[in-house]
């Protein structure tokens, strides 16, 4: 039998190392809907007012800054899914946030493909965003359906690995409808026959 391997719990970081982090992701979000994943380091730095090398400290590579982002952002999302579903109907519940959620990924350019690669495996951060986010909606689905507005033999994987296809679009209002148009498709394909 193998010795079983464990991580250490990180340090937690220093306040003032935990400002630079935190103004790195705030300005990491404000530049990456004009950017795309591929923005530059070298901007997010000068708007968060720190030096490269803290970026650099912080976040090794363009990657690890656009996942830091997506995970902050999808760990939001799931809190929000929480709050729903406690002030709304579990139908309204589901619908708002799935609405949501589909418009936000064409605001977050590679979010769809950091997802896809977290169907497959990789990352663990990736695999803690992907999963806090099938675990929301899963939460929203099991609502609906024990209000009798939704299937249960639907996996939210598998919702979330299609909604995946329009986070590829723009954020136009063009795109934005036919967001709006596969988010219905999705919702009567996990509506109950009632």
């Amino acid at each position: 039998m193998e010795p079983a391997t464990t991580r250490a719990a990180p340090r937690p970081l220093r306040a003032d190392a935990q400002r630079n982090r935190d103004r790195l992701l705030e300005a990491a979000v404000e530049l990456l809907p004009q950017e795309g994943p591929h923005l530059p380091l070298e901007a997010v730095a000068r708007r968060a007012r720190v030096s490269i090398a803290t970026l650099y400290r912080h976040f090794p590579t363009r990657e690890t800054l656009v996942l830091a982002v997506h995970h902050q952002e999808m760990t939001e999302l799931a809190t929000w899914a929480d709050e729903l579903a406690t002030t709304l109907p579990a139908e309204v519940a589901l619908q708002r946030w799935l609405y949501h959620l589909g418009r936000y990924g064409s605001t977050r350019p590679g979010l769809g493909d950091a997802f896809r690669a977290a169907a497959l495996a990789g990352e663990e951060l990736l695999e803690q965003t992907y999963k806090a986010t099938v675990d929301a909606l899963d939460g929203l689905i099991a609502g609906a359906a024990a209000t009798g507005h939704a299937r249960s033999d639907i996996e939210a994987g598998d919702v979330l690995l299609a909604l995946c296809g329009v986070w590829d679009l723009p954020g136009t209002p063009e795109a934005n409808a036919q967001t709006d148009r596969v988010v219905r498709l999705l919702l009567d394909g996990l509506a109950s026959a009632r």
